[in-house]
């Protein structure tokens, strides 16, 4: 018999108490977002022309908390010969662009994310094939009513705002 055959137990005995120690640490909870009026500053968009499935970027600046908040919404985009479209929107609400209902908005943010309430106001539907398209939207969850916007420090695309140009220097993920 190996004299070191006792070792290999308490390797794996401390290998397994070491990851059962870390799993708590690596999953922390995150901090909980926080509400508040924001007032819509200015908006920035990239758009992706002639795209198979490309990205257009959609940047929005907000006022709250006494504080700027820049955040960014990426879209798929489906389109051709007009940049300003996309195909994929009415399969898809969720794919579509947000737009900001009133200049004052409701949001919720932490360090990584804003999130904004979508429009809920939706066309009346008639016949069994649009009843079946709002199943399906809805099977995917494709109409959801929040929008997840990620933050970002991008300030100087903004061109309406001059609070919005000089937000960059604030620390955002």
């Amino acid at each position: 018999m190996n004299s070191y055959s006792y070792v290999r137990p308490v390797i794996w005995a401390s290998v397994w108490a070491a990851a059962s120690l870390a799993m708590p640490v690596s999953f922390g909870a995150a901090a909980k977002p926080q509400q508040a009026q924001a007032q819509v500053l200015d908006r920035a968009e990239f758009l992706c022309s002639n795209c198979f499935f490309g990205a257009s970027d959609y940047y929005y600046c907000f006022a709250a908390d006494n504080q700027i908040l820049i955040a960014y919404q990426r879209t798929r985009v489906l389109n051709y010969q007009d940049q300003s479209k996309n195909y994929l929107a009415p399969a898809r609400p969720r794919w579509a662009a947000w737009s900001a209902p009133s200049q004052t908005v409701p949001i919720s943010y932490d360090d990584k994310r804003i999130w904004v309430s979508r429009d809920e106001s939706k066309p009346e539907k008639r016949g069994f094939l649009a009843h079946l398209k709002g199943f399906g939207i809805w099977a995917s969850r494709g109409d959801s009513k929040q929008v997840k916007l990620t933050r970002s420090s991008m300030g100087d695309i903004f061109t309406n705002d001059v609070r919005c140009r000089r937000a960059n220097s604030v620390s955002a993920h």
